[in-house]
């Protein structure tokens, strides 16, 4: 039995790199039936985007999003830097799929604002060639990390994220973790907002801000390249998905098919925005 849940958001899957954990992803989006789902940027990497790699586990997300945009889930594509060739068509429609550039949503009765979070990013908005470096040699660090987590899984060892590592100990990236989180939360205070969502920094987060002005509840999806989550809302109350925490229960069920559109169609879209 598929989960209802009236809003989910993932972001950073960054489709068509090799860190990317598209059958992980696909088989979460096949355990759920969301009323909203909101694909909060970074979800092809267009930045990273080859035409000799694109695996059909990644085309399979992409028709699984199709799928629910089909049937009765509204689906909200939020652009981020490393999809940002698709903020030319802010504002399309196609059904019950959007793309835009952020969303603000009624909750609950309470006001939500929803964003990639890239504008915070100084490298991103000023030097675009040093943050595409950047994403090249993470998508380098991720690989061989995968290959590092291949042996010690061998051996009965437990996993290793270079990243996290680097993240949790370089006082410069705790420190931009920190000053993005408070960024976002100090400006949704300011425009009273009772939530801010974004991703960008693959950081799974839900906590309470306070300032001299008022509160609100900041929270981050992470990724699907090393945390693998996904916030879920349901009966007024937020949640962080870990794939890993479930991976036992989901089945490894097929996604339903487009019809009129093989995988060799899907790829050609894909590589028009490359």
């Amino acid at each position: 039995m598929k989960r209802d849940i009236e809003l989910v958001v993932i972001s950073d899957v960054h489709l068509g790199t090799y860190g990317c954990k598209a059958k992980e992803l696909l088989r979460y989006l096949n355990s759920i039936q969301p009323k909203i789902l909101v694909l909060n940027g970074d979800i092809i990497d267009i930045w990273q985007f080859k035409k000799s790699y694109f695996p059909k586990p990644h085309l399979k997300v992409i028709k699984k999003i199709l799928s629910l945009a089909t049937k009765n889930t509204d689906v909200y594509y939020i652009t981020g830097n490393h999809d940002e060739m698709f903020r030319k068509f802010t504002d399309f429609q196609l059904g019950k799929l959007k793309v835009c550039n952020k969303i603000c949503l009624n909750i609950d009765q309470k006001k939500t604002w929803i964003f990639h979070g890239d504008v915070f990013d100084a490298s991103v908005q000023h030097s675009k060639w040093i943050a595409k470096l950047g994403g090249k040699g993470y998508d380098l660090l991720i690989v061989i990390n995968n290959v590092v987590n291949w042996f010690l899984d061998k051996m009965g060892k437990e996993k290793y994220s270079f990243s996290k590592k680097i993240k949790n100990n370089v006082k410069k990236a705790v420190k931009y973790i920190g000053d993005f989180e408070l960024t976002a939360s100090e400006l949704a205070i300011d425009n009273h907002y009772d939530y801010v969502i974004c991703g960008h920094i693959h950081q799974p987060q839900i906590r309470e801000v306070i300032n001299k002005k008022g509160s609100c509840t900041y929270l981050n999806s992470g990724d699907w390249i090393e945390n693998l989550s996904a916030l879920e809302y349901n009966e007024k109350e937020w949640k962080i998905f870990y794939y890993d925490e479930h991976k036992h229960l989901l089945k490894d069920d097929e996604v339903e098919e487009i019809q009129d559109m093989d995988n060799s169609e899907l790829l050609k879209i894909v590589t028009n925005f490359s």
